[in-house]
């Protein structure tokens, strides 16, 4: 109770009279103050800069890391877009352009001829479908002949030089007891310079 009595009765104008033990616990209270004041307005946001350069430097070590490995396996992969650009060419090479595109059609004529097939349909679109650097002509078929006929007609069409697919394949019986075949087949043909640079503007 003496204790509390003195707390009662001290001069907070006059602290330098204050009993030690008083004198100390405000010290204290003071330090505590000055040491959570310290956390919430300086060293807090420290911290929190810390933080973030840390985060920084582990992504900065990664991108490191990353560009590296890619510097040390330059030349492979070098040779991997060089070894690319070889396919994507051998491919542009069985496409043909536009100048033969009439030849390719005949081709595909004579490869069902030649197998004693009958043309009844051989309808290409009036429309071909432009896609990023070749365009792409369907045509529409329909012959009539026997099934192992159909077999080698298709790998004819398969060995051709430039790339033709068959698609949507479908047989049926006609009435005089030969075989029906509806297909469509897709020629291919890369764009020139000026139908790719229209396909740019376009886009």
């Amino acid at each position: 109770m003496n204790y509390l009595t003195e707390l009662r009765q001290l001069d907070v104008n006059n602290a330098g009279n204050w009993p030690a033990p008083f004198k100390a616990g405000a010290l204290i209270i003071i330090f505590l103050v000055i040491v959570v004041a310290s956390y919430f307005l300086i060293i807090k946001d420290q911290m929190l800069a810390l933080e973030t350069a840390e985060a920084q430097e582990e992504t900065l070590k990664n991108s490191y890391l990353v560009k590296k490995r890619s510097a040390v396996n330059l030349p492979e992969l070098r040779q991997q877009l060089k070894d690319i650009e070889q396919s994507l060419s051998a491919l542009l090479r069985q496409l043909p352009d536009k100048s033969e595109m009439e030849a390719l059609l005949v081709d595909i004529n004579q490869a069902g001829l030649g197998r004693g097939l009958q043309f009844e349909l051989f309808k290409p679109a009036t429309q071909e479908t432009v896609n990023a650097f070749y365009a792409e002509l369907p045509i529409s078929l329909r012959v009539v002949g026997g099934y192992h006929d159909f077999g080698a007609f298709a790998s004819d069409v398969a060995q051709l030089p430039r790339i033709v697919t068959l698609n949507n394949i479908s047989i049926t019986h006609g009435n005089d007891g030969k075989l029906i075949l509806d297909a469509t087949a897709k020629t291919f043909r890369y764009l020139d310079d000026e139908e790719i640079a229209r396909q740019n503007k376009g886009k």
